[in-house]
């Protein structure tokens, strides 16, 4: 495997910490972002790493020579004429005869390099664009995304946005396959390029874009805060620990009367109200080693209540209010059917007794397989004893929170928790302080 990384930025934000170094030579527990992201390539096996520096780049060459010291071979690309972001294909039209990964010197991280192209080659799209929840969606470019991955939109961070959306930003890292490049062959000579506006935004639209979901750590550090908080990161373990090479831990939880305050059955989003302690609940999980994966049963869908695009918007509503808190989750996974018959409405095919609804585990071994969970180091926390039979069946640590549903034992009444909590907030403080 190959790989590019555009190593510009003069680091202009962080001067008074780190002075004239190049953005991507800004040191982060005694390393260089640009070496972190060396040696995380390296371990996966990409064998080529080729940096595109500004003129003013002695730092990074002097630093990483031809890369023999880190396990890889080191070429260097010094643009006399800057040419944006995309402009340098040119030069590696003809140069690059396999799929590489693309990606920014400026950002911090630790991912499964193999997993992401896998997914790349899978779906055969030109670009692959890994894509996560975060803390700031809100002016962040968010990526609209068909259940399959195929990304068919790109909402701008610049743009008023006056609806609710789901919380999936663009991350800056990306698979490029060899064929894109075919255009650039055709060119006489090179023209600068933003690689988002007039190349990935074009293979949007053409429906040749993929979104790679994870939850691996990729953070920009370009502000003195998010420098200071990723160098926390780093000595604390949550950098390395999120890679998903690794098993992962998670805490799953129950959305009605754990996320959103429980009352009937939430047909439109209008009816979806956050409780109070989930934000801060929430970003005390983002911020750890564990993910926060919400499990929860929709029958609605099944008796004709709601349809999908009406659930869609429920939760694109609870993503958005999440993430005007600075929270998110990991994903969220649901369950449309219902196994009794005679409602009015309701849908024939999603009557049916499924692997996925609780206390079933089908919608936990999915996210297992997504995100490499270990369901043993793992908790479910829910208000109900059917969601205790759901950690149970599972193989997951218990908590039942006692400020959702006024009536938990209506089902399985002898399923027990390992713990009892009043909220989400005391029953994450309890999981964080077994650490």
């Amino acid at each position: 495997m190959i790989a590019l990384i555009q190593a510009g930025g003069a680091g202009t934000r962080l001067k008074e910490i780190t002075g004239d170094l190049p953005k991507p030579m800004v040191p982060i527990a005694g390393k260089p972002i640009l070496q972190w992201q060396v040696e995380s390539l390296a371990r996966a096996g990409v064998s080529n790493i080729f940096i595109v520096c500004p003129k003013s780049s002695a730092a990074i060459q002097d630093h990483f020579g031809d890369g023999a010291k880190f396990g890889v071979k080191i070429d260097y690309f010094v643009e006399e004429t800057p040419l944006g972001t995309g402009g340098v294909f040119y030069y590696f039209a003809n140069k690059f005869k396999e799929d590489f990964f693309l990606l920014f010197g400026d950002l911090m991280l630790d991912v499964d390099w193999n997993r992401f192209m896998k997914f790349h080659k899978k779906h055969h799209g030109a670009i692959t664009t890994f894509a996560h929840p975060n803390s700031h969606p809100y002016d962040s470019d968010v990526l609209v995304v068909k259940e399959d991955g195929q990304v068919i939109n790109i909402l701008s961070k610049k743009q008023p946005r006056d609806f609710f959306y789901k919380n999936i930003t663009n991350a800056g890292l990306y698979v490029i396959s060899k064929d894109f490049l075919e255009t650039f062959k055709g060119m006489e000579e090179p023209i600068k390029i933003d690689f988002e506006k007039e190349l990935l935004a074009p293979t949007i639209a053409s429906g040749l874009a993929y979104c790679y979901r994870s939850s691996e750590y990729v953070k920009d550090c370009g502000t003195p805060d998010r420098y200071i908080a990723v160098g926390k990161d780093v000595e604390t373990g949550v950098v390395a620990s999120r890679n998903l090479a690794h098993s992962q831990k998670a805490i799953f939880l129950d959305r009605d009367g754990v996320l959103n305050v429980f009352g009937d059955f939430v047909r439109k989003p209008e009816m979806l109200k956050l409780k109070d302690d989930a934000p801060g609940a929430l970003k005390r999980i983002n911020e750890s080693k564990y993910l926060a994966i919400c499990i929860t049963n929709q029958p609605v869908v099944a008796r004709g209540e709601t349809t999908f695009a009406e659930l869609f918007e429920i939760h694109n509503k609870l993503e958005t209010l999440l993430g005007e808190k600075g929270a998110y989750l990991n994903d969220l996974y649901f369950c449309p059917h219902h196994p009794d018959k005679g409602f009015e409405g309701e849908v024939p095919e999603l009557k049916i007794d499924c692997d996925c609804r609780k206390p079933k585990i089908g919608m936990l071994l999915k996210a297992q397989k997504d995100y490499n969970i270990d369901l043993a180091a793992s908790w479910f926390v829910g208000d109900t004893h059917q969601d205790v039979q759901t950690g149970i069946n599972a193989g997951c640590r218990t908590i039942l929170i006692t400020s959702g549903d006024p009536n938990p034992a209506a089902k399985y009444a002898d399923a027990k928790p390992d713990y009892i909590c009043k909220d989400l907030a005391e029953a994450v403080d309890l999981i964080l302080s077994l650490e």
